[in-house]
Order: C-alpha cells, then sequence, then structure tokens
C-alpha cells in the first residue's frame, strides 16, 4: 500500500470533485430520500485521505491515477473503486469497478461505472443502487446528471423496503418501475415514462406515462396524486389535485372531482403567507347530475361551499385570526366528504398567552352540520344556535412567593338566539337556550397559599370574591320555563380551607401513598343561576375527578352555593414488579346555604347528579395495572341512601404480544327526572388477533344492550400490514337501539407506505 503525501492539493479537489459528482448524479427523482440530500456536499479544499494499491501523477498530462482497491475518505465520505484517472485539465474524471460510496447521513451508493465530464456539470453512472438509512432502494441500469437541465435514470426502480423479502422469504411491499425516470431542474418536475406499480411482486397498475412535481422543490408546478373513492350517493369518484406555485408566499390547489353518479365537482384553495401570519380560501361546487340520490336538503341541483380562516401575529403574545364557512345546504360538507363533524363556527378571536396571563376575545356564530328532511327543518335548526357577542375570557396569575398566590379570571358573555332550542327525553323538557339576548359578565379574584403544619399535614387557605352583572331580554313573548326581562347583580364571597396529609411508606422498591383529604367550601350567596338562563353549564357528572374542587359547574352561568365539606382520600402504589394502583373516593356534604345541585334550571343541570341531597353519592374511581400489559379502571357512585349503586362503568384491556383484548361496562339505572325511562346496561367487547397468515390481523367488537337484550354494534376488520402495503376492509352492523339504527356500513382501504410518506385509497 503507498501514499503520495506531495499529491495532498489535488487529492483534496478530486475528493471533493467525486463526493459532488457522486451526490449529484443520484436519483433525486426518488421523493422518499433523505430530507435536504443534495444540501450535505463537502465543501472543497478539505483534507483528503487516499489509499490504493498504485497511485501516481503524470505531471505532463496533470492527471492522477490510481489502480486496485482504491480507498478514499473525505469529510465523512468513504468512497471505493477498482480503477480511477482524474484529469485536472478538463475536470473529467472516470471511476471503474465496484463503485461504492457511503455518506455522512448512513445512505450507500453502488455501482459499476461513474463518469463525470464538463468541468464537473455532467456525469454518468451505471448500475446504480442506492440503499438509505431508511431501507429504501434506488436502482437503474444507467443515470446521466446534468446539474443545468435534467437527471435521467433509464430502468429506474424504488422500494421502500430494499429487496422487499422478508426473513422467511415472503415477498412484502410494493415496487415502481419505470423505463425512463427524468428530473427536470427547470420545470421542477418529475417525468416517467412507462411506470408500472408493483404489490407484493404482483403488476397492479401500469401507466403510459406520468408527470408529477419535484419533490426536492417544495413548490412547483404539477399534478398531485390523485385519490379514488366511493359512495352509493355519488358513485366512483376521482380526484386529481393540481398544484400552481404562483409566488413564493401564494398557492393555489385546484382539486377537480369526477364522480360517475353526480358528475363534475370543482374545489379550489388559495393560501397567502406572510411574515406574521397567512390566510386561506377554499371555495367548492357541483351541478348535481342525480340531485335524488341525496334525501331531504342536499336534493337540489346547484350545492356548494365557501370558506375561509386566517391566523396572525402582529405583536409578542398576541394571535389573532378568523374562520368562515358558509354553504348552500348543511348536508353539503358530509354528503361530499369534505367535514364529517356536527357543527362549524363562524369566528373572529383575538388571543394573548403569556407566562402569567392568558385572554382571548372570540364574536362566534355556530351552524349545525348534517341530514335535514326539509329546509323548513334545516331553518329551524340554524336559528336555533348561538351568535356569542362576545365570548370573552381572561385570566392571570400573581406570585407573592412565601406569601402565596394571587388569581383574577374573568368571562364575558354575550348570547343571542332567533329561536328557542329545546327537546324531550322520555317526557322530561330540556331547553338549551331561549331565545332573545343575554350579556353576562363575571369575574373572581382569589388567594391561596399553601402551609405546612406540624404533622406534615398541608393546609391551603383560600379567600376570594365573585360578581356576576347578568342582563336578559327575551326579545318576544315568553315561552314555558323562560324567565322575564331582568338585570341581575350577585356578589359572592368565597372562603375555604384545604386539609392534606400525606403518609408515604416505602418497603424496599415498593412505594406507598396515602393521602386523607378534607375540604370546607363556603361560598356566600344563594342565587346558583347567575347567568339567568344557562347557555354554557349543561354537563355536569360528580366523580372522583372534581369531587374536590370548590365549583363544579362547568361554565359560569351556574355558580354552587352555601357552605359544603368534601372529604375523602387518595391512595397510590407502586411496586418493584412494574405494576400500580390509584384509588380515590369521597364524598360531598352540604351544611348550610341553598344547594345549588338541587335548584332546576331548564337544561336540569345537577339533577341526578347525586349532589341534590345534604349528603351527595359516595364516588369511587380506581386504576391500575396488576402485571404488564392489563390495565384496569373503574368508576362508581353509591347512593347511601339504598345503599344502591347510581352509576358504574368498569373497563380493561389487557395485550399479550401481537394479542389484545379488552371490555367496558356501564352502568345507568332508570331516572324519570331526568327523562331515563328503564335502566341502561351496555357492555362492548373487543379482541385483535393475528390470524396463521403472515401479516394478517383480524379486529371485532361486539356492543350489547342488556336492558333491551339487543345488540347495538357489531364491527369486524380484516388487515393486512407488513410495514410498507396495508390493505383490508371493515363491515359494520348497527341494531335498533343504535343512534342510526338497523343501518350497515362497509369500506375498504389500501395504503401504500414509504420513510416519510403514505398514501392510499379508502371508500365506503
Amino acid at each position: 500500500m503507498r501514499r503520495d503525501r506531495g499529491m495532498g492539493t489535488r487529492l483534496r479537489q478530486f475528493g471533493a470533485a467525486f463526493a459532488l459528482a457522486l451526490m449529484a448524479a443520484s436519483p433525486a427523482a426518488a421523493q422518499f430520500l433523505p430530507e435536504g440530500f443534495f444540501a450535505t456536499l463537502p465543501e472543497p479544499g478539505a483534507p483528503a485521505k487516499v489509499e490504493a494499491n498504485v497511485l501516481s501523477y503524470d505531471r505532463s498530462s496533470d492527471v492522477i491515477s490510481a489502480q486496485g482497491r482504491v480507498l478514499m475518505q473525505y469529510e465523512g465520505y468513504s468512497i471505493a473503486c477498482e480503477d480511477l484517472r482524474y484529469e485536472q485539465k478538463t475536470g473529467d474524471l472516470t471511476c471503474v469497478g465496484n463503485v461504492q460510496l457511503r455518506d455522512p447521513a448512513g445512505n450507500e451508493y453502488t455501482a459499476q461505472n461513474i463518469e463525470v465530464t464538463g468541468g464537473m456539470k455532467q456525469a454518468f453512472i451505471q448500475s446504480l443502487t442506492l440503499t438509505t438509512t431508511d431501507g429504501a432502494r434506488v436502482t437503474a441500469a444507467d443515470v446521466q446528471y446534468s446539474s443545468a437541465l435534467e437527471t435521467v435514470l433509464n430502468q429506474a426502480t424504488y422500494t421502500p423496503c430494499g429487496d422487499c423479502i422478508d426473513a422467511k422469504g415472503n415477498r412484502i411491499g410494493w415496487k415502481v418501475k419505470a423505463a425512463k425516470l427524468i428530473q427536470n431542474s427547470e420545470t421542477k418536475t418529475i417525468y416517467f415514462e412507462q411506470p408500472s406499480l408493483e404489490v407484493l411482486g404482483v403488476p397492479v397498475a401500469w401507466l403510459p406515462w406520468l408527470s408529477l412535481p419535484d419533490p426536492s422543490a417544495k413548490q412547483s408546478n404539477g399534478f398531485l396524486l390523485p385519490s379514488v373513492n366511493y359512495k352509493a350517493e355519488y358513485g366512483a369518484r376521482i380526484t386529481a389535485p393540481y398544484f400552481i406555485n404562483v409566488g413564493d408566499d401564494t398557492q393555489i390547489l385546484l382539486a377537480p372531482s369526477l364522480m360517475s353518479r353526480q358528475g363534475f365537482l370543482m374545489a379550489a384553495e388559495w393560501q397567502q403567507r406572510f411574515d406574521y401570519g397567512a390566510f386561506t380560501v377554499k371555495a367548492s361546487g357541483i351541478y348535481q347530475l342525480d340531485p335524488g340520490a341525496f334525501s331531504g336538503i342536499g336534493n337540489r341541483e346547484w350545492r356548494g361551499a365557501i370558506q375561509s380562516s386566517g391566523r396572525f401575529e402582529p405583536v409578542a403574545d398576541w394571535t389573532v385570526g378568523w374562520s368562515y364557512s358558509a354553504f348552500t345546504d348543511a348536508a353539503y360538507f358530509d354528503d361530499y366528504d369534505f367535514n364529517t363533524a356536527d357543527w362549524v363556527t363562524n369566528e373572529v378571536y383575538a388571543t394573548h398567552l403569556s407566562s402569567d396571563f392568558y385572554a382571548d376575545v372570540r364574536l362566534q356564530q355556530f351552524l349545525k352540520l348534517g341530514q335535514f328532511g326539509t329546509e323548513a327543518a334545516a331553518d329551524s335548526a340554524q336559528a336555533q344556535q348561538a351568535v356569542t357577542l362576545p365570548n370573552a375570557r381572561g385570566i392571570g396569575y400573581f406570585d407573592l412567593g412565601e406569601w402565596g398566590q394571587v388569581r383574577a379570571n374573568g368571562n364575558l358573555l354575550g348570547v343571542q338566539r332567533d329561536e328557542t332550542a329545546a327537546t324531550s327525553y322520555g317526557g322530561v323538557p330540556y331547553v338549551f337556550g331561549f331565545e332573545g339576548s343575554k350579556t353576562h359578565a363575571s369575574g373572581e379574584l382569589s388567594w391561596q397559599n399553601q402551609l405546612i403544619a406540624p404533622g406534615g399535614v398541608v393546609v391551603t387557605p383560600y379567600l376570594g370574591l365573585r360578581a356576576d352583572i347578568t342582563s336578559y331580554d327575551s326579545g318576544a313573548a315568553l315561552s314555558a320555563g323562560e324567565p322575564a326581562d331582568q338585570f341581575l347583580f350577585e356578589a359572592t364571597p368565597i372562603a375555604a380551607v384545604d386539609f392534606r396529609w400525606p403518609l408515604f411508606a416505602a418497603n424496599g422498591l415498593d412505594t406507598h401513598l396515602l393521602e386523607p383529604i378534607a375540604q370546607l367550601v363556603y361560598r356566600g350567596s344563594d342565587t346558583s343561576l347567575v347567568g339567568i338562563t344557562n347557555d354554557n353549564a349543561h354537563s355536569f357528572v360528580l366523580d372522583d375527578t372534581n369531587l374536590f374542587s370548590y365549583d363544579r359547574f362547568t361554565g359560569s352561568d351556574r355558580q354552587e352555593t352555601g357552605l359544603r365539606a368534601n372529604v375523602g382520600a387518595r391512595y397510590l402504589a407502586n411496586f418493584s414488579g412494574g405494576q400500580w394502583l390509584e384509588i380515590v373516593g369521597g364524598q360531598s356534604f352540604r351544611l348550610a346555604g341553598v344547594n345549588a345541585f338541587g335548584a332546576n334550571d331548564p337544561v336540569n343541570t345537577g339533577i341526578g347528579s347525586g349532589l341534590e341531597d345534604d349528603a351527595s353519592y359516595v364516588v369511587l374511581g380506581a386504576r391500575g395495572s396488576p402485571y404488564e400489559g392489563l390495565t384496569l379502571g373503574a368508576k362508581m357512585q353509591v347512593d347511601p341512601d339504598g345503599p344502591r349503586v347510581a352509576r358504574a362503568g368498569v373497563g380493561g384491556s389487557y395485550a399479550f404480544g401481537p394479542y389484545s383484548v379488552g371490555s367496558d361496562y356501564v352502568y345507568l339505572p332508570a331516572d324519570a327526572a331526568t327523562g331515563v325511562t328503564a335502566d341502561q346496561h351496555e357492555v362492548t367487547v373487543r379482541a385483535s388477533t393475528p390470524l396463521p397468515l403472515d401479516y394478517w390481523r383480524a379486529n371485532g367488537s361486539l356492543s350489547w344492550d342488556i336492558a333491551a337484550s339487543e345488540w347495538l354494534e357489531a364491527r369486524g376488520e380484516l388487515i393486512y400490514d407488513d410495514g410498507f402495503f396495508l390493505a383490508g376492509g371493515f363491515a359494520q352492523a348497527n341494531g335498533a337501539t343504535h343512534e342510526t339504527p338497523n343501518s350497515v356500513t362497509f369500506g375498504v382501504q389500501f395504503k401504500l407506505k414509504a420513510p416519510g410518506a403514505e398514501f392510499g385509497i379508502i371508500g365506503y
């Protein structure tokens, strides 16, 4: 082995040129190559280490040559070949025989020959193979590279899984082949001649040609990956998105769809970016060829929608923005798979967030989405939705050091509604909002401090003052249960103290924490419905998560009143074998004053919660893992007057290797006060198991209504997933007591997966 140190400068030039040429000639067209693939080129002039059996320099011709097994290490690159020749006058380089390169990121390249000409501007490589650190592989019979124009790969293939043969010899994954693959650096496109797709070694698709935007150019014009879908109402659907790059900060996406039953749907999206934010405008529309395929409000010829959203950060700690949607009918988004949500919110907002202060102000309009039988029903549903002018809240913390912490929070809610939103369950009326307008401002200032008493008892005193100012105008004749027009001012002094005595024990690696808890909470007011109408405190369930809260209502329109005591305990254990257990339990007692949970409101909030009586239900919550893979949890309300179980839920899951099973049970007894006319018992069982065939898995679940002795829902899935290709289908049948009774749905899905990308087809 011989080294020629006298050629150090020339070797450095050669090393940079060689690495640059081979990197530039590698197949950039493969869209799953490492991020910044072309940006990781070595800088000329760094030291190069070259070893060869024979290494020589011809001064007369200015040619460096090496024979035998040539090995070069340069700036993190390792390059090897059998013979090389570098002409410094012309910049031409030739490397022949089992060329191998490893870049600093760990990607490996092999080729039979490489020729670089034109002052390192053009390259030709034979028999290239690139294996990335993710295991993906690109091959080509030969590669022609020109930095000024394009890269051409002949007989090119791409596989995300290397050989795509597993340890058992099974064919997995997928492969793309092309007679010619051309990356054009001017048009920023990738052009395929005769591309074909193989899945599990079987050819499944072929095209005469295909042109896509260059993934290495993030903002380039061209078609994106098309999608295929099917729905009975619109038939088979193919969507071919086209991306238009207007400028560095302006992009347009056109997404035309052709459907076998409904015809042509056009969708477009415009995105505009700024240094301090961005906004988006979306629009779509269709002239339906078969309107009768959609029942109810979807049965019309012209349908469409326009949407816009924006988000900006004009100054530090502040964010402002908006979201707006308008549509021909409330079923359009769901019918054409744009949005399956039940609601959409039009709003303008401003939000401030810093380390010790938060503020949010919004003007909102809530719109109901979904299927309606008639236009009148749809109009009535929208009229029942609220407009909040405004919906504002703020909170701030002030740390006083050893003197504790001061907290201030406030809410301002203005509600307007054109029509009363009311319904009934089991003969019990529920009014979720009255026609008219309301403005409710509330604020609370509080102080608390944590003290350690003798014996390790943690004492936290709390003092606060809440004020509510509310004005209500019905705007029309009063309906049943609606309050009269009025103005309310309420000031509520608050005093509380929290006692906790954490008792800790350790036995080797096992640890146990037992923490008895007792609270006294006084709220000096007899008025619970401080919002006059209840627009934002509809739901409430007493459990272990809110047992020790000073105000358990979920919104500002209701508040707790009187004097209450909350007592209970928490137990937490961690064991050396990885097992753990947490139990929380307790009860709440009304000692004096008006019981807010016994005060009726039109939404029946608090009724049936277990807090209506002086002594509440006893609540218990437990969760833990007795051994690896098994997780259990349970919640329960117990009425001490019975005693009887007032509400319960139990669940668990167990995973062992590739298998998993789980079950959930929920019990809710009949309660005439809330409209629950019969006991509700529902159980769900679910399981997942691999099948004897490699990569196949079956998933299933069954929900059973024990009270009605009928099944609620049955669902089964069959999935093949080898990590690179996923295919499967599902079927779901709903019983008579399901939210969508006596219905059957099914679907299929196909996904091609690769490092950094995933795309596929889903149909229902």
